[in-house]
């Protein structure tokens, strides 16, 4: 089953074309890894199927339900975590899963939020801290237990080991291929080739708005890869 579809998926600002023509398909399961440098059209894709701005022309498709025409319904099958999460310091963790757990409309019990923050693999012993005592890593794994509590099927993620140390890296890798094994699915914006391969089933390399190459993990290593790249690039 697909999560996520574009077709001819286009944006275009002042005759720029940030995103030109991208076709692609994600499987529900699927952790696909998006590689390009800055400007390449990346965070734009993962706007669009976000609906967080419309496409010039061009459909995106959240488990075939079309975004720009029912942004409202496809919101509640994802959870978006950006590279830098934005919660309230002021607030623990626990308190923060609780808060944004119910925007989403639902309510869970103390032991269920504690539970959640441990399957993201956040330490027992952060869960009543406050956020602003926080590392990068443990902010992410509350955004993650935010996207357990909304009983997300897609989750979308914008470079997201991006000043992570190697443990923390590796503990993120862990909880992506976790949930992939859930049946959801993972679509991330990243700049890590090696984490791309380590983490991925499939790997998308974009230069100028375009997807020019659709690799498998199992088809490629990380130096071939990393060869790849920079001669496309």
């Amino acid at each position: 089953m697909q999560a996520l579809q574009a077709q001819q998926l286009t944006k275009s600002y002042n005759g720029f074309n940030a995103l030109s023509n991208l076709n692609l398909t994600v499987n529900k399961g699927e952790i696909f890894c998006l590689l390009g440098q800055n400007g390449a059209g990346k965070t734009t894709t993962i706007n669009l199927f976000l609906g967080f701005t419309n496409a010039t022309s061009g459909r995106a498709f959240i488990k075939d339900i079309e975004v720009e025409e029912n942004s409202n319904a496809t919101r509640k099958f994802i959870a978006y975590i950006p590279e830098v999460v934005q919660l309230y310091g002021n607030l623990t963790g626990i308190e923060n899963l609780d808060f944004f757990s119910r925007l989403a409309g639902y309510k869970y019990s103390d032991k269920l939020l504690k539970g959640l923050l441990n399957k993201a693999g956040l330490q027992q012993e952060a869960h009543g801290q406050r956020l602003s005592t926080y590392s990068k890593g443990m902010r992410q794994k509350v955004g993650i237990a935010i996207a357990l509590a909304k009983n997300a099927d897609v989750i979308l993620m914008d470079e997201p080991t991006s000043g992570l140390d190697p443990k923390a890296t590796a503990e993120f890798t862990q909880i992506c291929k976790d949930l992939a094994a859930e049946s959801r699915t993972i679509f991330m914006a990243t700049h890590d080739i090696f984490n791309a391969v380590n983490v991925g089933t499939r790997i998308g390399i974009m230069k100028r708005g375009s997807l020019v190459h659709t690799i498998s993990t199992k088809d490629i290593t990380a130096n071939e890869l990393q060869k790849l790249y920079l001669e496309t690039i």
